[in-house]
């Protein structure tokens, strides 16, 4: 573990901090329009915004890297996130903030594929699922700081400075690493379409994952607002699921690595799918019980991304990894951009503690998904233009 940390340490540092600015914008911005007596809706649509510009932005983040390479790509797009970012306090309209979560979420997607792609064409298949659990586990922490954040950072625009300043800070791990990252060559002939084919399984676990994750961070604080918590609580109910998932990456990390990972990814969907359900129920429950069952429900969340990843990584080989980490970051886009709407529209008719419900059906799915026989799936030693 020492050797992983040694050779990607400064992908993970630039990966907490990254995360940090972008979970404490987030969940400053759907507060601040729950205090201004936005609706469930309105402030899942502004979450959308952000992952709508992922999705646009994958195309534009694999053109950069393979035009002008990984690191002066990170540091474009990372000026334009600055920007974006710091340009919330020139206007309060909805419509001007959606706008800007697009142009965020375009940067946000390069800075994002950077970092994948880099960490997945160096760490090698029986290390694979280590590094990731590395990765995500820097990437939770800068979560976690972000949640914390938002009890300090107040309804005023304190909290977007600190934010602008840690999207500046997050570019200096990558431009000042000692190591060259990976040479890209143009991947004509591999087309977004042939990857989908060969990984289909995997993506659905993507998908899911983004749907899960940004329902949490863009409606939790809801979910918690609704249930009589202070902003303090709030920011500790948000925290705590976040901080089971950054402790339960290495373990899940190790054991993806050993067992089969679509076995394991129906375990934690099952698993998953229990805790929201329990979840659902939390409008009597003592706030012990709920902040275990919330920390229980984040452990298996927040570990299905690395799993997902991990396993379409096992099935191309090295020369589709940046095309491969484009398909991943869109697909998790448009989970991200479609479950706050369903889950919004959800919670807005039936209550708070819906999302929940939302969250265990989106388990089963997953779950049926992810063991359905039949999907395509070819072995990795296989390239993508070997008919035979």
């Amino acid at each position: 573990m020492s050797v992983i940390g040694k050779s990607f340490g400064a992908l993970f540092l630039a990966a907490a901090v990254l995360q940090f600015g972008a979970t404490l914008l987030i969940s400053h911005l759907a507060l601040r329009l729950g205090a201004d007596g936005a609706s469930e809706f309105r402030i899942g649509a502004l979450m959308a915004a952000n992952a709508l510009g992922m999705a646009i932005g994958a195309g534009a983040g694999r053109v950069s890297i393979e035009r002008i390479g990984h690191v002066r790509a990170f540091a474009a797009s990372t000026g334009i996130m600055v920007a974006a970012v710091l340009a919330h306090e020139l206007g309060a309209a909805l419509s001007f903030w959606i706008v800007l979560r697009v142009i965020a979420g375009i940067a946000l997607m390069t800075q994002v594929m950077v970092l994948e792609s880099w960490l997945n064409e160096r760490a090698d298949g029986p290390q694979r699922g280590q590094v990731l659990a590395g990765y995500m586990a820097a990437t939770y922490g800068g979560m976690m700081l972000g949640q914390l954040g938002v009890a300090a950072g107040g309804g005023g625009g304190g909290a977007v400075i600190v934010v602008g300043v840690a999207f500046a800070c997050c570019v200096l791990p990558v431009a000042m690493m000692r190591t060259a990252p990976p040479a890209v060559s143009p991947q004509a002939g591999i087309t977004f379409g042939q990857i989908m084919r060969r990984v289909p399984r995997p993506l659905a676990v993507v998908l899911v994952s983004g749907m899960l994750n940004s329902s949490f961070f863009g409606l939790a604080a809801i979910y918690a607002a609704q249930h009589g918590m202070s902003a303090a609580a709030t920011a500790v109910y948000l925290a705590c699921p976040v901080v089971a998932g950054l402790l339960a990456q290495f373990p899940l990390g190790v054991l993806s690595d050993r067992l089969p990972r679509p076995a394991l990814v129906r375990g934690v969907a099952l698993a998953l799918a229990l805790a929201s359900a329990a979840l659902g129920t939390g409008q009597s429950m003592p706030v012990a019980l709920l902040l275990a069952l919330a920390c229980c429900a984040g452990a298996l969340q927040f570990c299905l991304y690395p799993l997902g990843v991990a396993w379409a990584n096992d099935l191309v080989e090295p020369a589709m990894r940046v095309g491969l980490a484009g398909v991943l970051l869109t697909t998790f886009a448009a989970g991200s951009c479609v479950g706050p709407l369903l889950a919004g529209a959800w919670m807005s008719g039936a209550g708070a503690s819906s999302l929940y419900y939302f969250f265990a059906a989106c388990a089963v799915a997953l779950a049926v998904a992810a063991g359905r026989e039949g999907w395509p799936a070819a072995p990795s030693a296989l390239p993508i233009h070997d008919k035979s």
